[in-house]
């Protein structure tokens, strides 16, 4: 039977991991681990672990696929409040105008594809192996708890790119992806976006179970609060808002918000006191032009950040207060004339309005930077949307622990309906902006595309406007390379 070849089942044969450590840079080569042996030992199942960690900032193929960043950044480049300036060397431009994921044969199609079933792939490996690798208990319960939220969040990912979007309170009978328990190839037919969610929160559950106890070596792990915190993003979209809150509150707790200090110079980084979850880049596994911070930063001397810097909506960012730290962080003129310490913007930067330096690489020769993938100020979004719906009292005094710390002058808000959920979603936009979610809200929401009256190019986005909410355009189209390794699988809509 044909096998998806652009799809690996044992990471830990094709990496090289680390212990993503700052201070410890350890590193193991997994190609002298056979696989015969990969599931035998506690310590085997962690070199798949940290295998899985190690992925989510490799390159695959081409230089705009450089892991989970390349991916949060086409989730950007759908939405409207991320724009780009300029063509400069093309990269995430088609994404902009909606062609590669409605092309079967683009590889930006097939890329989120094969990362994350890869991903899930691997996370089987342990799971499936788990109950027999000797060593101690605790052990096996670190890596199997990681490997169940990797499994749950991977598919996760994929369901709301792939699968019609997920009705509240709607059966969900329409088709998802395939859900991959085992590390085989063997085709499988897509399943519904309900089964599809039913196992995600199953995993999650499982998950949770077996990290109560875990103590995680640094930020690159995924321990119970990143568990939780997936849990209260699956709850969000799925519309069930008391469980979406209290995983919310449960996640962040011992997290702080970080001070308006480090937010305007050192928030691009993992030992922040509010990230949850992210990737530290070591200078000897950096690629180089693949890096997020080559697509993102505002420092980075590359052909794609000098020629493009990366900006915000004008619209949006006229929705900031004056006294909003996150205000500082993009310059309407581009000209950026204060900076943290230290960092600089050649004269061979082009300078466009509404430019972000949210995001900073080590320098303009290095474009590493550390890549949040969960903050705790998200777990406040969501706490605060998902009480909106039940308890708007709460709902206000959660959306003000947060809006306050970033904006010393913002008081209490006396919005209720549909007016505070309104202020709640321009919150999360300016707090997450560059991070990865805004075409996850905009279909989680069932809202349409509109990037109408801001800074927008009409060439860099292909005239693309406008989205309605429910265009067939929120489905990604199956890439050709897995309809044709799967006879199982069914198209959607063109």
């Amino acid at each position: 039977m044909k096998k998806f070849n652009l799809l690996i089942v044992f990471i830990l044969l094709t990496t090289i991991i680390s212990s993503c450590d700052k201070d410890l840079l350890e590193q193991v080569p997994t190609e002298n681990v056979a696989s015969t042996t990969s599931t035998e030992t506690t310590g085997n199942l962690f070199l798949i672990v940290n295998g899985i960690h190690r992925s989510l900032y490799i390159r695959y193929g081409a230089q705009g696929r450089t892991g989970i960043s390349a991916l949060m950044l086409q989730n950007e480049n759908l939405g409207e409040d991320y724009v780009n300036t300029a063509r400069a060397n093309n990269w995430f431009i088609s994404t902009s105008g909606w062609q590669d994921h409605t092309n079967v044969t683009s590889a930006n199609n097939l890329f989120p594809y094969r990362t994350y079933y890869r991903i899930i792939r691997n996370a089987n490996v342990i799971i499936n192996g788990a109950e027999n690798a000797t060593g101690e208990e605790a052990e096996r319960d670190a890596a199997l708890g990681q490997a169940l939220t990797y499994r749950a969040w991977a598919h996760f990912q994929m369901v709301q790119l792939y699968g019609q979007r997920y009705m509240p309170g709607g059966g969900n009978s329409q088709l998802g992806i395939p859900i991959r328990l085992t590390p085989d190839n063997e085709p499988l037919a897509r399943n519904t976006v309900e089964e599809v969610y039913a196992q995600v929160n199953q995993d999650l559950d499982d998950a949770i179970a077996v990290l109560s106890d875990y103590n995680r070596p640094n930020k690159s792990h995924l321990d119970i609060s990143v568990a939780r915190g997936l849990k209260a993003r699956v709850a969000l979209v799925q519309g069930n808002y008391g469980i979406a809150a209290d995983f919310a509150s449960q996640a962040k707790e011992g997290y702080e918000l970080m001070d308006n200090d480090t937010y305007f110079n050192n928030f691009s980084d993992y030992s922040n006191v509010e990230w949850m979850w992210g990737s530290f880049i070591q200078e000897d596994q950096t690629d180089v032009f693949g890096n997020y911070g080559a697509y993102i930063s505002r420092n980075f001397s590359s052909s794609n950040i000098r020629g493009n810097p990366k900006a915000i909506s004008s619209l949006l960012y006229d929705e900031i207060s004056d006294t909003d730290i996150r205000k500082r962080l993009w310059d309407p003129t581009g000209e950026h004339p204060i900076l943290p310490p230290g960092i600089e913007i050649s004269s061979r930067h082009s300078r466009q309005p509404y430019t972000n330096q949210k995001f900073i690489a080590a320098g303009t020769g290095d474009s590493r930077m550390d890549v949040p993938y969960m903050r705790a100020a998200e777990m406040y979004l969501i706490e605060a949307e998902a009480l909106s719906y039940s308890d708007e009292t709460a709902a206000r005094q959660v959306l003000f622990e947060l809006a306050s710390n970033r904006d010393p002058n913002y008081i209490l808000s006396t919005n209720s309906g549909q007016a505070l959920k309104e202020e709640i979603y321009v919150q999360r936009r300016v707090e997450l902006w560059g991070e990865g979610f805004r075409f996850y809200d905009l279909k989680r929401l069932d809202l349409p595309l509109n990037r109408n009256g801001a800074n927008h190019s009409a060439d860099l986005i292909s005239d693309v406007f406008d989205v309605p909410a429910g265009d067939s355009r929120w489905q990604w189209l199956i890439p050709q390379d897995a309809l044709n390794a799967n006879p199982l699988l069914v198209q959607n809509p063109l």
